[in-house]
């Protein structure tokens, strides 16, 4: 019954038009890189008594939102101070993704099969402009990405859904017509908000909570037999 009313939702995207994609952790496995850049600038200003944070208090706070972020964690710190702290753990982030950074297992496979169906197709991240091309970049997708929208350069970031209305202007396609691929709940619940399907790409024990925010189908990554058995199923509506 389940999977009968996920083919019945992901049939009314068809015809299928375009794809937008999240990056960190949708389509490059990023997020432990992310974890350690902010435990470790965190631990050095003595955030939480200096004790380091958490996987779990990561996904929650800080997974798919943007570095502004840091505003919450220190509502009392001034602009220059965030700033600061930001390019910190940027700065620790880029020197291990350039070394570590792996793609999630199959997009290369998916993507060469969204060029051969003529889909159109944009990045849409919470990231920084530079830590998005950097990350694109690192998995060989520049070429692959015509367009990248970022939630800074948007009215409001993700989970609103200005960031994927953006993405939908940029590349002319109607939502109804259009599928998001996500990770985080933010994401999610950004892409549900404007009005699109949206197939997370769930780390193991994430399907609940993504299916929870509005995800229509979850994956584990881009080689999922549900994923092409649903594409699979698209294309014959």
């Amino acid at each position: 019954m389940e999977n009968e009313i996920m083919e019945r939702e992901l049939s009314k995207v068809a015809p299928l038009e375009a794809v937008l994609f999240d990056i960190d952790g949708t389509l490059g496995i990023s997020d432990p890189f992310h974890h350690k850049a902010w435990s470790e600038v965190l631990q050095k200003v003595g955030f939480n008594g200096g004790v380091p944070i958490t996987v779990e208090f990561g996904m929650k706070n800080m997974a798919g939102r943007t570095n502004k972020h840091g505003q919450f964690l220190f509502p009392d710190w001034d602009q220059d101070q965030l700033n600061k702290l930001v390019q910190e753990k940027e700065a620790l982030f880029e020197n291990s993704a350039r070394q570590y950074i792996k793609e999630i297992n199959g997009p290369h496979k998916f993507c060469k099969w969204i060029e051969e169906e003529g889909l159109k197709r944009a990045a849409v991240t919470n990231a920084p402009r530079y830590n998005a091309e950097l990350m694109i970049s690192i998995l060989g997708l520049s070429e692959f990405f015509p367009f990248i929208v970022t939630g800074e350069e948007c009215g409001r970031a993700k989970p609103f859904p200005d960031p994927y209305l953006e993405g939908l202007r940029k590349l002319n396609a109607s939502p109804d017509h259009t599928l998001v691929f996500e990770d985080s709940l933010t994401g999610v619940k950004a892409g549900v908000a404007a009005g699109m399907q949206v197939i997370g790409v769930a780390a193991i024990g994430q399907e609940k909570s993504l299916a929870e925010a509005g995800a229509t189908l979850c994956i584990r990554d881009y080689e999922d037999e549900n994923l092409w058995s649903a594409l699979e199923k698209l294309n014959a509506c």
